[in-house]
């Protein structure tokens, strides 16, 4: 387990996007040294946890949160994708290298959050894995690997952060249109989605006394650098998205930042909404018919 000790600003504000005059680096400046302009976005003062959010929507959304104030921790696996987001945001948010499906590392995200940020008011759990596979070639070690991911680190993650979440606060899930959709090759991930489904509605139920919303965020075909699937080549993912354009009745597949604006709408702006899945699919799950 690793994160970026780079210390974050202590005053709840952050600043226009300009060049940063000090240094003459075109970025988001978050030090108040350089400039006398400042304003109050809407998640100033609001603390975060994105698990999986070095890519695709859980970056969309840590960029977003970012955005408009909140201070941010996020989790990947170690790697590549950590460390280029480690430099991509430098000081600006937490960075924590964090297993999904090692319960050590859940246990110590914890105490990291814990430390980093005291109580919470929004967690979004986005870590997830699919793999194409038909059904007789599915092993075990694969079915495992898929709900260990989707499923397993999912519930236990919520175990361990639900006491660092303060009253009024919120969980977001990623499930998926596979919850609800039979594809073929998909039938573990369905199944894993599906359960993780289930989990919202329980910890909505079990939450409830404290105040804390649970639901979750499916998306259809999204625009991401894997499209939501693992091990594929990139003829294949062109492929992927050519069929969601074709599908999709809206005719074309969504961005992760039309996800990320979903997440947040049910993080903090959907207070009296628990327990539900807001689908992000362009229809895809409706079957809606054009007016021909």
């Amino acid at each position: 387990m690793t994160y970026a000790n780079e210390p974050l600003p202590l005053h709840p504000f952050v600043l226009f996007a300009r060049p940063n005059v000090c240094d003459g680096r075109a970025h988001r400046s978050y030090s108040s040294a350089c400039h006398k302009e400042v304003f109050m976005g809407r998640y100033t003062g609001k603390k975060a946890v994105v698990i999986g959010g070095t890519l695709g929507m859980g970056l969309a959304t840590v960029k977003a949160l970012l955005e408009e104030g909140a201070e941010v921790l996020l989790t990947g696996r170690h790697g590549k994708n950590l460390e280029a987001v480690r430099r991509e945001l430098e000081s600006r948010a937490h960075v924590v290298g964090s297993d999904a499906t090692n319960m050590a590392d859940i246990d110590a995200l914890g105490r990291i959050v814990q430390e980093k940020l005291g109580e919470v008011d929004f967690v979004f759990i986005n870590a997830g894995f699919s793999r194409i596979e038909p059904l007789e070639q599915v092993t075990e070690a694969a079915y495992d690997q898929t709900f260990g991911v989707n499923t397993k680190g999912a519930f236990f993650t919520v175990q361990r952060l639900a006491p660092l979440v303060r009253k009024g606060g919120s969980f977001v899930f990623t499930t998926s249109v596979a919850d609800a959709v039979g594809y073929p090759g998909l039938s573990v991930y369905s199944g894993a989605k599906a359960a993780l489904r289930s989990f919202a509605q329980g910890f909505a139920a079990e939450l409830l006394p404290r105040g804390i919303r649970v639901n979750a965020v499916s998306p259809g075909f999204i625009k991401t650098p894997t499209m939501g699937v693992s091990g594929v080549s990139p003829a294949d993912l062109a492929a992927f998205e050519q069929e969601g354009n074709a599908v999709t009745p809206m005719k074309r597949i969504g961005t992760v930042e039309e996800v990320a604006r979903a997440v947040l709408f049910l993080g903090f702006e959907a207070t009296f909404t628990t327990g539900v899945e807001l689908l992000v699919d362009g229809g895809l799950t409706q079957v809606l018919v054009p007016n021909h």
